[in-house]
């Protein structure tokens, strides 16, 4: 089983250099996920909100490029402002460890969260937002840091749940009209970024027998 771990996450990383991070390009990034929501938006607004309809759709298999669009669309200026925040400031939290980091986090909580709403979520409905992806940040912020058993991720892990603990816990409950099976998704991807994406252990040397 560890085996299959270590292959698995050898296969994600291959050709990411997580050694050298790029602070400025990694919150360049996060600015330009950022800019091409508000763009997307204005776009749909003076569209009638038309694009709203190329969300997330459950076991559609015609709708699955909406995995990808979800995140850009919201219904509202509203609802974007109220992901806005925590994208910017948690996915530049992330971007701390460079480019790299934060493209494979925002990747990976994208599309596992969102194939796993596209999963388990009710039929005929549509899911957008970036929401799923905001939960995947929390996730992966408030739980890398219990895999690293590093000091300063723990402490940022807890300003996370201190700030939005609230927020999440309240994301996770079923509300009519809110994708709470994206939020979970999205949360679940996140705890897997951390995993995969921790250092580990060097593993343990057997004692020489003489």
């Amino acid at each position: 089983m560890t085996r299959a771990w270590q292959g698995c996450r050898r296969g994600i990383l291959e050709g990411v250099d997580l050694a050298k991070p790029t602070v400025r390009d990694g919150l360049r990034l996060v600015a330009v996920l950022v800019a091409l929501m508000w763009l997307t938006e204005i776009v749909d607004a003076i569209d009638s909100h038309r694009l709203d309809a190329y969300g997330i759709q459950p076991r559609d298999p015609d709708a699955l490029s909406g995995i990808l669009w979800a995140p850009f669309l919201h219904a509202g200026f509203g609802h974007l402002l109220g992901n806005t925040i925590p994208f910017a400031l948690m996915g530049g939290a992330i971007a701390l460890d460079g480019l790299r980091r934060i493209a494979v986090v925002t990747a990976l909580v994208a599309v596992v969260g969102g194939l796993g709403t596209w999963l388990v979520a009710p039929a005929h409905t549509d899911h957008i937002g970036a929401s799923g992806v905001v939960f995947g940040y929390a996730a992966y912020l408030v739980s890398r840091g219990l895999f690293s058993k590093r000091l300063a991720q723990l402490a940022l892990g807890a300003v996370v749940l201190a700030l939005w603990g609230g927020a999440l816990l309240s994301g996770f409950a079923p509300h009519p009209g809110i994708s709470w099976q994206g939020h979970v998704s999205g949360a679940v991807a996140g705890l897997l970024a951390a995993r995969l994406l921790s250092g580990g252990t060097a593993p343990r040397r057997a004692a020489p027998v003489t």
